[in-house]
């Protein structure tokens, strides 16, 4: 069944809005993918806070064009059935949702995605962004590298003590 002009016009806005306040967008193959399995991403997605939506190539370049900061996007590799995931709050989530997802369903390959600056990323920048650690990940780290040295002294501090109450516990017990 056809969609009408209007459901289309409607669509491409909204479309045009999601590509305005992403951070990141990835779009991903999903040929052979069951309407189950496409529910368990979506479910996936919403806990992350990440948008799904499978819309037709055609449409995503005609929202594209709406947005002047995507005039130079390379939309060469929108081709096939794609699923598009959009984040507004974190940059790598839509692209770490999906290559979660392939992990276990081969049929999802991640192809393509767009930057919040306007510029497209290949398929290779996609995967390596999608291994980059999340933004909770890296606040862990950076926590345990300021909290290492101050460990560490007070390991060495109560170390000293120990060693000394040792001491006088040996030298009581020798007298």
């Amino acid at each position: 069944m056809a969609i009408t002009r209007d459901k289309k016009n409607t669509l491409v806005a909204e479309l045009a809005e999601l590509f305005a306040t992403a951070k990141s967008t990835v779009g991903a193959a999903y040929d052979g993918l069951s309407v189950a399995n496409m529910q368990v991403l979506r479910a996936a997605a919403r806990e992350n806070n990440v948008v799904i939506k499978v819309v037709k190539n055609r449409l995503v370049r005609v929202a594209l064009a709406a947005d002047g900061k995507f005039d130079t996007a390379d939309t060469s590799l929108l081709t096939g059935q794609l699923v598009y995931a959009f984040s507004s709050e974190d940059e790598v989530a839509p692209a770490q949702v999906l290559a979660k997802f392939a992990k276990t369903h081969p049929e999802l390959r991640l192809i393509t995605g767009f930057n919040s600056d306007g510029t497209s990323l290949d398929t290779a920048s996609v995967k390596a962004l999608a291994e980059l650690p999340t933004k909770d990940q890296l606040r862990g780290q950076v926590v345990s590298v300021i909290a290492a040295p101050l460990t560490q002294f007070l390991g060495v501090a109560n170390g000293a003590q120990r060693g000394f109450a040792q001491v006088l516990s040996q030298r009581a017990e020798a007298l």
